[in-house]
């Protein structure tokens, strides 16, 4: 699918990572230079916040994918509260 749908050398040491119908399957597909690995990640509940793509292929950064594998909106992540002072 990489290669022939995507036009993309499956070999090239990027991450793939697909989505199933759901939205609470993930599959990342990566070629280690040895050998093609395949990680998979299913959500208890929710779904994978994914992101839109015109021509098929969406290149995200690698703190973004560290957002999509938590189930965290990785389009606009919130700053959790912190206080101004301690004591």
């Amino acid at each position: 699918m990489v290669q022939e749908t995507l036009n993309r050398d499956p070999m090239s040491g990027h991450l793939f990572v697909f989505r199933g119908r759901s939205g609470g399957l993930i599959k990342v597909i990566w070629h280690d230079g040895q050998g093609a690995c395949l990680f998979t990640k299913k959500l208890e509940r929710g779904r994978f916040i994914w992101p839109s793509a015109a021509d098929g292929t969406v290149v995200i950064t690698p703190a973004q994918l560290g957002y999509l594998l938590e189930g965290i909106d990785w389009r606009m992540p919130q700053k959790t509260w912190r206080p101004t002072a301690a004591g």
